[in-house]
């Protein structure tokens, strides 16, 4: 069947949606206009009826459709789904695509062959091959032309099969390898034919009993494995499967000498695992890139527990990570010294990114490309880091593993900064037995090295008197100062590094605490917050009340009655009144729907904040049209006043209540006082906890 790739895609959309879809969407979905569209699905229509019959479908309003046995349009799209599905006139696609086909297979292999598979000339094949050199030399793999015979490539078996490893992490969407995890009976149906398809690179029946033989293995290391460093054992794997099943053997490294310890013996579980099941025998070497491979994996919820790490003592790790934090930002380090999820993180990340650079194994990080773009500032840092790391294990380290810092220390610096907005400066004292003059040295020094973190005063020892200890957070002194009843950190006059550390250990505890003095204010603003919010929801529900009028009043004459209600003064009057209308002018507050009227306005003539309900005396609806048929009025005044913004927010609460709490609204239409009061002081003592809540 000669369809276009655009077109196959199309039909490949329609056949598994199986229901109508607008042109604009297929459109969307392909990334080109509705015309042309339009344009393919017009050719496709007699090949279709043709040699499928399938009919395409049409309807104004309601879009494009497959019309066919369900037989037919199963066998069209297994069809659709085997085909190539590369365009041989874009460059790109078609240099990848031959990239493939050489990775494929490894031996020797005229340019007539790929010219004959592409459909374009030798020399077009030619320059396509010096465009991907580059990428294969990246793995050191290099194209050997032979004159009359083709080309070749040469380079060893472990770069070899890394570079499929790459490609395929490259350009092979490997999502459904994640769905298999629990696929291993024979009889399910697994496709695995994405991009480029993982099938023209890789057997499906490979994958499959590969991840077959992973899932018998009941070792908590496999079980832990992230998502991505499953799909990696999984690849891993079944690249060296069908290379060894080609008789293409891994290279012996004389050099390796890998403990045999839990991750090795893990790996001889997998290896007696898939030669029974493939009927092979697997060398050595084999076995040891595997328990490499596992050692060198990432894992969920992994923690240091301060063990070896390749003969690494636990003292040197922690020096690597001090430099490399040093290294990363010079003004945030002690910070992110004191984050000890960070710490513990990148020791436990590190562990097995040293089998990898050591070992020269390539890991794969699929967000790398958005870390750089959102958080380019982050990544440069981490490289920094990196560099650290590099000289430390004589390894460079690739983009793929500083990304992966960069989460980590992206975390740290996130931290950080939250500590950073709750920190305030250090008012210390300095004191010296030799007088100012020594004193002033030792804060020059200090003030040199903490800048803007710390407020430095200098005293003789005769100087401090119990109020100048009081608003001191505390004192360095070269002499002890028994008699002061203070915080004081004795030092040597010179300040070695050791006094400078523990100096440091000491500002960051005290910017971390409220400024002397404060302690008590703070409780004591709290405490007034408390009390004024129970006074007010004191005063609101002794002045409760519900008061009951004739069905017949119009909604002026109530307006006036509560306001006369509210105050005895005539120019208050007024102002509720105006208030009211005021309100009502911007929105009406009569809530048919809800069966009430909520009448709640800010004004200067109430004294205090008032609730009442105002309901007809027969509990039948108001007559006045107005009302819109209902028979209760809920009036809420807020005076303003210095209470004004928590007399709002219990109002607030109040009102929200009304429409949150059927209950609630059901007993205020009661008119039933006694009933209101008790459901009105639940939801104001659930208001008030709320508020201590937020306090703490």
């Amino acid at each position: 069947m000669d369809l276009t790739p655009r077109l196959k895609r199309i039909l490949m959309i329609m056949l598994e949606r199986d229901q109508a879809i607008a042109i604009k969407d297929l459109a969307a979905a392909i990334g080109v206009s509705k015309r042309t569209v339009q344009r393919e699905l017009e050719y496709a229509k007699n090949i279709l009826k043709k040699s499928y019959n399938i009919i395409f479908e049409t309807k104004t309003g309601v879009g494009v459709w497959l019309s066919g046995s369900e037989e037919d349009k199963k066998q069209l799209l297994e069809e659709l789904k085997g085909m190539d599905n590369y365009d041989v006139s874009d460059r790109e696609e078609r240099r990848k695509r031959l990239l493939l086909e050489i990775l494929k297979e490894k031996g020797l292999k005229k340019l007539f062959y790929y010219a004959s598979q592409f459909q374009v000339s030798e020399a077009t094949i030619s320059t396509d091959l010096e465009a991907i050199e580059g990428w294969l030399k990246e793995y050191q793999l290099f194209i050997t032309r032979k004159p009359g015979s083709g080309i070749e490539v040469n380079g060893t078996e472990g770069s070899y099969r890394r570079a499929i490893r790459a490609f395929i992490e490259e350009n092979i969407d490997t999502h459904l390898l994640e769905e298999s995890y629990e696929v291993v009976e024979e009889t399910q149906d697994w496709q695995l034919k994405e991009f480029y398809g993982i099938g023209k690179i890789l057997k499906e029946d490979i994958l499959r009993r590969v991840v077959k033989c992973i899932s018998l293995i009941d070792e908590k290391k496999v079980m832990t494995l992230t998502d991505n460093s499953y799909l990696g054992l999984v690849l891993h794997i079944s690249i060296a499967i069908s290379r060894i099943l080609k008789n293409e053997i891994i290279e012996q490294k004389e050099q390796w000498e890998l403990p045999r310890d839990e991750d090795y013996r893990l790996a001889e579980k997998i290896v007696k695992k898939l030669e029974e099941e493939f009927s092979i025998e697997i060398p050595q070497m084999e076995t040891a890139y595997i328990c490499l491979h596992i050692k060198g994996a990432k894992h969920q919820g992994i923690e240091w527990d301060g063990q070896k790490t390749i003969e690494v003592e636990q003292k040197e790790l922690l020096n690597l990570v001090n430099e490399m934090i040093n290294a990363y930002d010079e003004e945030s380090a002690f910070l992110i010294k004191q984050d000890n999820d960070f710490i513990q993180g990148l020791l436990a990340h590190l562990q097995p990114t040293f089998i990898r650079l050591i070992y020269d194994m390539k890991i794969s990080n699929p967000i790398l490309k958005d870390i750089r773009i959102a958080y380019p500032d982050i990544f440069e840092r981490s490289k920094k880091a990196a560099a650290v790391l590099e000289r430390w294990i004589k390894k460079p380290v690739p983009e793929e593993e500083i990304g992966f810092l960069a989460i980590h220390f992206g975390a740290a610096q996130v931290r950080a900064e939250g500590k950073k907005e709750q920190i305030r400066q250090v008012t210390i004292g300095i004191v010296c037995a030799s007088g100012i003059g020594i004193s002033r040295l030792m804060l020059s020094k200090l003030d040199k090295i903490f800048k803007e973190r710390i407020h430095l005063e200098a005293y003789g020892k005769n100087d401090i008197t119990p109020y100048i200890a009081s608003r001191l957070d505390f004192f360095i002194s070269s002499i002890p100062l028994r008699q002061i009843e203070a915080d004081v950190l004795q030092v040597n006059p010179l300040l070695t590094a050791s006094d400078i550390e523990k100096i440091k250990q000491k500002l960051y505890h005290y910017e971390r605490l409220p400024k002397k003095g404060q302690e008590k204010s703070i409780f004591t603003v709290q405490l007034e917050q408390v009390n004024l919010l129970a006074m007010q929801i004191k005063t609101i529900l002794r002045y409760f009340e519900v008061f009951r009028v004739s069905n017949d009043i119009t909604f002026e004459e109530l307006v006036m009655a509560i306001s006369e209600k509210i105050s005895p003064y005539k120019d208050r009057q007024v102002m509720i009144q105006e208030a009211i209308e005021r309100r009502e002018k911007l929105g009406s507050q009569i809530f048919a729907e809800f069966g009430f009227a909520l009448l709640h306005t800010r004004t200067k003539g109430a004294a205090r904040p008032s609730f009442h309900i105002w309901t007809t005396k027969d509990l039948k609806p108001f007559l006045d049209s107005y009302f819109k048929g209902i028979h209760v009025v809920l009036v809420m005044l807020v005076p303003i006043d210095d209470n004004i913004q928590i007399n709002s927010e219990i109002f607030g609460y109040i009102s929200s209540s009304l429409i949150e709490d059927y209950d609630f609204l059901t007993v205020l239409k009661t008119g039933e006082k006694a009933r209101i009061e008790t459901v009105l002081s639940e939801n104001l003592r659930k208001f008030f906890n709320q508020y201590l809540n937020k306090m703490q």
